[in-house]
């Protein structure tokens, strides 16, 4: 008789290569998770290092402003970092700039209008699918211990710069850094005559071909009112829907300026052309 010997198939044999398969897949789970991990916090890193060196870019900007516009013809150009944000331009504010002769005036004083326009702002805008600095944030950057619209004094700068992030808004949902035109005011007696100048810059939209990450400031032109007034009254006021003073934060949107005695008032309006991308 032939004994035949059965082999039992050993379960212990499979178990080393489907514990390989479950912990490559594992591995390959884990690997996958922080490689998305890296690269979205990478996104961020990079796109918070672009919205900081947009704060100087802009400070930049704003001083170039002052240099153009009180010189006819004179061209400046700014560069930036965009790889995800960039800079655009919105006709979001009006100054208005009343006078009186009333011999003590006030708030109640009979008050005409001298002059009124619009001008443009500069927004660099950051996608908060990017980066975010958290809905209603606003930080005051330049001048930091001024949140007005009027300056006083032969340095005093033409334009007011801060952070914001309001949503939602018409044009989209960004962090922006903002630079706003504002007044610069000097006082001045010669002789017996009293002056206040005061020095407003307008801009406006030119072209914008955006062929590379460039603002060009050019002056277009510089004129001069003047009167012979016993007080000054400025108002801001905003044209644009959702631009509002929510957005800009100025501590007050008028301006009553008393004056002692009959002053010659002249103001400088200095037009400026903001073109982006012109420079390749």
């Amino acid at each position: 008789m032939v004994l035949r010997t059965t082999r039992k198939r050993s379960n212990k044999a499979v178990s080393p290569a489907v514990s390989t398969v479950i912990i490559t897949g594992v591995m390959v789970a884990l690997i996958t998770v922080a490689l998305s991990f890296a690269s979205n916090f990478l996104v961020i890193r990079m796109a918070e290092s672009e919205f900081d060196s947009s704060k100087q870019f802009m400070q930049t900007l704003a001083l170039q402003i002052d240099d153009v516009a009180w010189v006819t013809g004179r061209t400046e150009t700014a560069r930036y970092s965009g790889k995800y944000g960039d800079v655009t331009y919105m006709s979001a504010l009006n100054y208005t700039i009343y006078t009186t002769t009333d011999p003590l005036p006030g708030p109640s004083s009979t008050f005409q209008k001298l002059y009124t326009s619009r001008t443009d702002i500069i927004c660099f805008n950051m996608p908060v699918s990017h980066y975010s600095v958290g809905n209603n944030y606003f930080e005051l950057i330049y001048p930091s211990s001024n949140n007005g619209f009027l300056f006083t004094g032969a340095s005093a700068p033409v334009a007011r710069i801060f952070a914001v992030e309001k949503l939602p808004m018409v044009d989209g949902s960004f962090a922006r850094v903002v630079v706003v035109p504002t007044i610069r005011m000097l006082n001045l007696s010669l002789g017996d005559t009293n002056y206040v100048r005061l020095y407003l810059p307008i801009l406006s939209e030119g072209a914008a071909p955006k062929r590379s990450h460039t603002v060009t400031l050019s002056g277009e032109s510089v004129s001069k009112i003047g009167a012979t007034v016993t007080g000054i009254k400025i108002e801001v006021s905003f044209p644009l829907a959702g631009f509002d003073n929510f957005f800009f934060q100025f501590s007050q949107t008028e301006e009553l300026i008393s004056l002692s005695g009959e002053t010659v008032l002249e103001l400088y309006i200095g037009k400026v052309d903001v073109a982006l991308g012109v420079h390749a």
